[in-house]
């Protein structure tokens, strides 16, 4: 198992409801591909470097997981066509 952590910057624009259903979404998307979730962070609303869809604010996440090394190409895969996930990072976390 490797540790990773992953970015997350969701649309700051929609209803807490939708944005916590969003991050919801992507943590049961970590447990279904086998990866164990050890910390969230939620670094709350921030501004972004440069504008994204019109949009200059979003809310971060940092979900830190352990995971076979095949998970987060399968994580990133469902990221990348998910409405609300503005930008995404996922990167493996030295020992």
């Amino acid at each position: 198992m490797n540790k990773y952590e992953l970015a997350l910057v969701v649309n700051a624009k929609i209803e807490d409801e939708a944005r916590n259903a969003t991050v919801e979404k992507v943590k049961e998307y970590i447990t279904t591909f086998g990866g164990t979730i050890t910390n969230i962070d939620e670094a709350g609303k921030k501004r972004l470097a440069y504008e994204i869809q019109k949009m200059r604010e979003g809310f971060y996440y940092f979900i830190q997981f352990d995971a076979e090394s095949s998970s987060p190409a399968e994580l990133e895969q469902r990221l990348r066509i998910m409405e609300n996930v503005l930008r995404y990072l996922c990167v493996r976390q030295e020992a």
